[in-house]
């Protein structure tokens, strides 16, 4: 049952509305929409604006944040974030750190899969940020934290770097990593990927850098191809201790 405050998604075919129920009314040029009687709603029930046009409320999904979410910047795609997860074979049982916080998405798919995600962004006004976009998910067991990663202890099972990484940045998540666990880096630059991956070739056991080219299909009268868009956004270094 939907509660107030509770973040949604509003869908009228390739229409998406991303609202929070009890929020006045939202004003489309389809009609306007009661976002109080949004409370107590079902997922997947039905709002009808005052014309009669009707959404399907949707409960949002790590996906709907990426599209959604308030940025403070370029977050990461879901193809590199899963490539970090399938990699890491990051798991319900698994302590996460996360360092670059940004607007909090990888924090948000992260936080859906591990036990616990503790995420370090040195900018308070963009922790701030992404502490929004967390609660909006829902997500009690991600942690954020307005501090330089090179400041933070314990021990995690994945470390993940979204940052202008430095051989201190690798050294320092080295001890953290707990045996058997991994290190990932996101690096968009092949520089600075060689950088990351000669400084952790150096402390762990095994080093492997990923790129995953993405191309969406298109689907028209004509025919079916792939689109032009460009599919490279950075590469993924994944290091096992």
């Amino acid at each position: 049952m939907i509660e107030e405050g509770e973040r949604l998604v509003l869908v009228l075919g390739t229409r998406e509305y991303y609202v929070r129920a009890g929020e006045g009314t939202l004003s489309t040029d389809l009609g306007m929409l009661d976002l109080a009687s949004l409370i107590g709603m079902d997922y997947g029930g039905i709002i009808a604006t005052h014309l009669g046009k009707e959404f399907v409320v949707r409960r949002p999904r790590a996906t709907d944040f990426f599209a959604h979410a308030s940025r403070t910047g370029a977050p990461m795609l879901p193809k590199d974030i899963g490539m970090v997860i399938a990699y890491t074979g990051m798991n319900r049982n698994d302590d996460v750190l996360d360092a670059g916080t940004g607007s909090g998405i990888a924090a948000i798919y992260f936080g859906g899969i591990a036990r616990q995600v503790v995420t370090c962004e040195v900018r308070p006004e963009f922790a701030k940020k992404a502490e929004k976009n967390i609660r909006d998910a829902g997500l009690e067991n991600v942690e954020v934290r307005a501090c330089d990663v090179l400041e933070a202890d314990g021990e995690y099972d994945v470390v993940h770097l979204d940052l202008g990484v430095r051989e201190e940045h690798i050294a320092h998540a080295y001890r953290l990593v707990r045996p058997g666990g991994y290190l990932a880096c996101y690096t968009p630059f092949i520089e600075q990927m060689s950088a990351a991956y000669d400084a952790a070739a150096n402390l762990f056991s095994e080093v492997h850098t990923y790129e995953c080219m993405e191309r969406e299909m298109t689907r028209g009268s004509r025919g079916t191809r792939p689109s032009t868009r460009v599919g490279h956004s950075g590469y993924i270094t994944i290091a096992r201790r």
